[in-house]
């Protein structure tokens, strides 16, 4: 088989037909790519005998073996054992390299922060690097420019601040753990750096770490969502705008919000044929403007309807929809038949607090903010002194969001530290962050902040 270095494997495969990765270890269900990020266990394989490869992150290389793993995989006998390889002492940490983390990361630099951004991709941007359409906003928001071209403009300044010495980059890189603090009251972190075959352990200790690890894609509960053909709105997004691979010929949305919106309008733009948008809501719920450019195209979009059931042999071949009850129940006699080869979930993300929970935060759970988020306070420092929080992790909102509050998570870590050039600019960011959430669209993040404001007194009271 073939495929162009450097996409992800399981791109590759896609693109030669191949969606079926591995089987659930219990039932010998067949499973493919879902989520596209490295968050699910949907695309895991054995690679030159490695079991476990993530292999919707994993890049493409040449004469590379790769496996499905029918059976429960033999661990290989670990390459690193005992004391890492190599000892890294940096002021800030940023965990993340998507809108919130490069910003973060490119405030801090500006501030002469001694600053080390780590990210599990092969490339920066997070989610902005499958953004085709343009942001709305203001100017300070980047209202007008394409999520892709914003995504350039920061690798292009992070690289600047790289070649001055101020920022140091680390790809392809996972933060596996956080640990005890060391005698220095630095913060001490795991991180594993994969270099061509090989992992390599690292241990890196801070004195202040900004978390923007994102967040994971939504799945709701119906018989057959397990199947491949059934992805999250993100991974439609990498297939296509990142790798230019069809993910199918026939899909079905689930979700009327903005995203499902967006991406089923960019379905359209690479040619699928997106048979028609479900939404459980009673009204959609992303802006009109996107709504109207899908019935424009003669997508119909069905509001108080959702996905019963999604059939097929091995992979998905059609699905069963039906009508919901103000109570939001199923109307018996409703249900509709649906021939298509793809479902797209675009009905929300859930903040990735993982690496937060082990790191000993106060996590929430604020239904308005996405799920279990990081406690903070408004300039972003969680209720451990020192730990930061921006983007997805503090709350699901929009990539713009993201960006001013990794701006001001950055600047804060670093005038902690006694970086104090540019100190002024947090008033002006903390009010920016207040106009973008002043919208009919802000309601939740303001009801979700309210929360948060209150909790985090608590603990201080």
């Amino acid at each position: 088989m073939y495929g162009f270095e450097g996409d992800s494997i399981a791109s590759a495969l896609h693109a030669m037909g191949v969606k079926k990765f591995t089987t659930s270890q219990k039932y010998s269900r067949p499973r493919g790519f879902f989520c596209g990020i490295g968050k699910c266990s949907s695309c895991l394989m054995r690679v030159n005998g490695v079991p476990n490869v993530r292999t919707c992150i994993a890049p493409l290389k040449d004469s590379i073996y790769i496996e499905t793993q029918d059976k429960l995989p033999l661990l290989p006998s670990a390459e690193f054992k005992g004391k890492p390889k190599q000892k890294l002492d940096v002021d800030i940490l940023v965990v993340g390299a998507g809108p919130a983390g490069l910003c973060a990361a490119i405030e801090a630099a500006k501030q002469n922060a001694k600053v080390l951004i780590v990210d599990e991709n092969q490339f920066v941007g997070g989610q902005l690097v499958k953004q085709t359409h343009k942001f709305f906003g203001s100017k300070q928001e980047k209202a007008g420019t394409r999520g892709i071209y914003i995504a350039k403009e920061l690798e292009k300044e992070g690289f600047k601040l790289q070649k001055k010495g101020k920022l140091d980059l680390m790809l392809d890189s996972t933060v596996i753990g956080y640990y005890e603090k060391d005698k220095k009251n630095y913060h001490k972190f795991g991180i594993v750096k994969r270099e061509k075959y090989e992992s390599i352990l690292l241990e890196v200790n801070c004195k202040t770490a900004v978390f923007a690890c994102g967040a994971m894609e939504n799945l709701i509960l119906f018989p057959g969502n397990d199947l491949p053909g059934v992805y999250g709105a993100g991974a439609v997004q990498t297939l296509m705008n990142v790798y230019g691979v069809k993910p199918g010929d026939k899909v079905l949305m689930v979700g009327a919000g903005n995203v499902g919106l967006i991406v089923s309008y960019q379905l359209i733009q690479a040619g699928i044929d997106v048979d028609r948008v479900v939404e459980a809501a009673p009204k959609i719920g992303g802006y009109n403007v996107h709504a109207a450019k899908l019935r424009r195209c003669g997508v119909p979009i069905f509001t108080s309807h959702s996905i019963k059931e999604v059939y097929g042999n091995g992979k998905v071949e059609g699905a069963v929809i039906v009508k919901l009850d103000d109570k939001w129940e199923p109307i018996k006699g409703s249900e509709q038949k649906v021939k298509c080869d793809t479902i797209c979930l675009a009905v929300g993300l859930t903040p990735s607090t993982r690496l937060l929970f082990q790191a000993g935060v106060k996590i929430a759970f604020i239904p308005e903010a996405g799920g279990y988020i990081a406690l903070h306070d408004d300039l972003m420092q969680t209720s451990v002194k020192g730990l930061y929080v921006s983007g997805d992790a503090s709350g699901i909102e929009e990539a713009s969001t993201a960006m001013i509050e990794g701006k001001i998570a950055g600047l804060a870590s670093a005038v902690s530290l006694g970086y104090n050039k540019n100190k002024h600019l947090l008033k002006r960011y903390k009010k920016e962050l207040s106009n973008l959430r002043a919208g009919p669209f802000g309601e939740k993040p303001r009801i979700a902040n309210k929360k948060i404001e209150k909790l985090m007194e608590k603990k201080h009271g």
